[in-house]
């Protein structure tokens, strides 16, 4: 009996730290914004907690953390145009990795320009790679995959 106990307080354990980790310090929304000319703009927003923050897209070394990552998925009805972009990055010394890095805290909106081939309705769909760290701690890194809609141009 006591084991049957000890087993299910265990488990009990395990399942209530994931339901923890579910969320997270860093939440992402995903929209798409008509810029004029066919082009559309995707954009993926961070909200990082207080405390929390993720690297930017290009980091000053292969040491120390992982850059954020971009993948959208290509298609027929649109093709990228150029790199993703992000707002300038802080550039600090982390004391989790002991190297220079580039981060981004509180909210963020990385944005990927789209040239669309079709005036029609169509889904964009990918996935952002990143690593949440604080002064004291990493998360292992996360992907995070969406779906956009991109309406029916005008």
């Amino acid at each position: 009996m006591r084991d049957v106990l000890q087993s299910l307080l265990l488990g009990l354990c395990a399942c209530c730290s994931g339901m923890a980790m579910a969320g997270g310090p860093v939440t992402w929304t995903f929209a798409a914004k008509p810029a004029g000319n066919d082009t559309v703009q995707l954009l993926l927003t961070a909200t990082c907690e207080q405390g929390w923050h993720i690297y930017a897209l290009a980091l000053p070394s292969d040491e120390g953390p992982l850059p954020t990552m971009v993948q959208v998925e290509p298609q027929a009805a649109f093709r990228l145009v150029g790199a993703p972009l992000e707002p300038k990055p802080v550039e600090a010394f982390d004391p989790n990795f002991g190297v220079a890095v580039r981060y981004h805290d509180g909210a963020i909106t990385i944005t990927q320009p789209l040239l669309r081939k079709t005036a029609q309705a169509f889904p964009v769909e990918g996935a952002v790679e990143y690593m949440a760290c604080n002064d004291k701690t990493c998360l292992p890194p996360r992907t995070v995959t969406f779906t956009v809609d991109v309406p029916r141009s005008k």
